[in-house]
């Protein structure tokens, strides 16, 4: 069984009489990478500053490794590394001189620590160089680099890939996969790249509004979403909209449509028996980005 890592209950935030944040309830285990997704003014970086103890909690807990933020902070955030927004870096100085100044606010972190986190963030060819020097997706790393370098369980990332291009986003994703995986890390990502997220995160949190609407499994909230597309690869589409009026046509040989699976067959025989060549048929799995505008009604806060 998995080590629950952190625990939010009920959180509650208001500044003033305004309520930002409702009965906010999550939880990570250990090697998960949850992805934190809303509309923009949804409560996700207020959520993240109160899990780190930024700002205070109206109502409602929140627990790291067992400690609670408010009453045990020391404790609770010892395991924690973060980065919210961007990373803090002397450009002046090179990598590996931020890293030993990172490595100066804890006890025991010595030099063959430092090595271990170069290695896996793979700046090993350019650590000795000033990061004025450094690429986007390289600034990135080290920064993720000084949040892991006093070992933690919990890693809270707050857009890890703004910015970045291709290249350096597939870094990132290679990289945080295997802090959780072989770290045996928490991480909580909170981004507005949904596509990215649907190749990196095993779970989903979204909240809309300063509440919670769904936690599950990411492969989960893909088959909640209501159609069920399949996509049929043909010879023509030039009959489909008279045969089948629900129908999406995409291009001249293919269309998709939103049919269970006990009403294929009876599609398949509508397409032959009016000498339509059938090539290809396939369920065509709906992606995170689309489940979440289903799921919020679009990027809106009211």
């Amino acid at each position: 069984m998995s080590e629950k890592i952190l625990k939010c209950e009920r959180l509650n935030k208001k500044f003033g009489k305004k309520q930002i944040l409702k009965n906010v309830s999550f939880e990570i285990d250990q090697g998960d990478i949850l992805g934190f997704i809303g509309p923009n003014g949804a409560g996700k970086t207020t959520t993240i500053k109160l899990i780190l103890g930024l700002q205070s909690i109206t109502e409602g807990k929140v627990e790291i490794n067992g400690f609670d933020i408010e009453k045990q902070f020391t404790k609770a955030i010892s395991k924690v590394g973060a980065i919210v927004e961007n990373p803090d870096l002397y450009m002046y100085l090179s990598g590996y001189d931020n890293l030993k100044l990172i490595a100066n606010l804890y006890k025991g972190i010595d030099d063959k620590r430092i090595n271990e986190v170069v290695k896996l963030v793979k700046l090993e060819n350019r650590i000795k160089d000033k990061v004025s020097k450094y690429s986007l997706g390289m600034r990135q790393r080290l920064g993720i680099a000084q949040a892991i370098l006093h070992k933690p369980n919990l890693l809270i990332l707050d857009e890890p890939t703004n910015g970045l291009d291709p290249e350096g986003i597939k870094e990132m994703r290679e990289l945080l996969i295997n802090l959780a995986k072989n770290e045996k890390m928490a991480i909580l990502i909170s981004s507005h790249n949904l596509a990215e997220l649907d190749n990196l995160c095993n779970k989903v949190c979204i909240i809309k509004n300063g509440e919670i609407i769904e936690t599950s499994g990411i492969s989960d909230i893909k088959k909640e979403a209501r159609a069920n597309y399949n996509l049929f690869e043909i010879d023509n589409t030039k009959k489909i909209k008279e045969l089948l009026p629900g129908a999406i046509i995409i291009d001249s040989n293919r269309f998709k449509i939103d049919a269970v699976k006990e009403e294929i067959p009876e599609i398949v025989e509508l397409l032959v028996n009016n000498k339509i060549a059938i090539y290809e048929v396939k369920k065509e799995e709906k992606s995170l980005e689309e489940a979440f505008f289903e799921k919020t009604g679009g990027n809106v806060i009211e």
